[in-house]
């Protein structure tokens, strides 16, 4: 059985053609199918409303666009995060804001959760490296599945939420299971439990 190529295309030609279409990313010219499911877009929508309570209440400026591409500069890749806090006072500094929601500028970014999927190696590889790189201050990766490598989560798979809070250029990863209280940088006043995060997905 002869297993087909993936589909190579140019940054730009991903976002003409995919822009819009929230099942797909790119990654070093490679179409990535994110294959979501119904409930990996419960825990989403779940830490996106908890995170709206916080911001609403203490951070005006901040902002979860609905649609949201990250675009890293000088290669073909574009990162679809499944939640991203935008600071609103930095938007003007953005080049394809005004006509694409494309975001290219750390700056601009104060946290990013990815909900682990099929595709977990570029949660907790690939995309560890690039958000570090472009100076995304804390990034979540939340495995409500347990199905990350045994380097990442350990040996006993269970649900874990990762959290990589910037240190220089490097994350410094913390983990939470079961009835640990996440602890954020960015939203030290919110109140979450990696359990109530996985039972979003019931």
């Amino acid at each position: 059985m002869t297993q087909a190529a993936p589909k190579i295309i140019t940054i730009n030609e991903f976002i003409k053609q995919y822009g819009d279409n929230e099942r797909y990313e790119l990654i070093d010219a490679e179409l990535i199918d994110m294959e979501p499911t119904g409930p990996h877009e419960q825990v989403i929508a779940f830490i996106g409303r908890k995170l709206n309570v916080v911001i609403d209440q203490q951070y005006p400026d901040y902002f979860i666009p609905h649609r949201c591409l990250i675009q890293l500069l000088g290669v073909d890749t574009a990162f679809r995060p499944d939640v991203v806090v935008l600071d609103s006072n930095n938007l003007s500094n953005e080049p394809l804001w005004q006509k694409e929601p494309v975001i290219t500028l750390g700056s601009t970014i104060k946290f990013v959760v990815e909900v682990v999927s099929t595709n977990w190696q570029n949660d907790y590889a690939r995309k560890v490296e690039d958000y570090a790189m472009l100076g995304v201050v804390e990034y979540w990766i939340v495995d409500y599945l347990g199905i990350g490598g045994r380097e990442y989560i350990g040996k006993q798979k269970q649900p874990t939420i990762t959290i990589c809070t910037l240190n220089q250029d490097e994350y410094q990863r913390q983990l939470y299971r079961n009835e640990d209280t996440l602890i954020s940088t960015t939203f030290p006043n919110l109140r979450l439990t990696a359990k109530q995060v996985f039972e979003s997905a019931k």
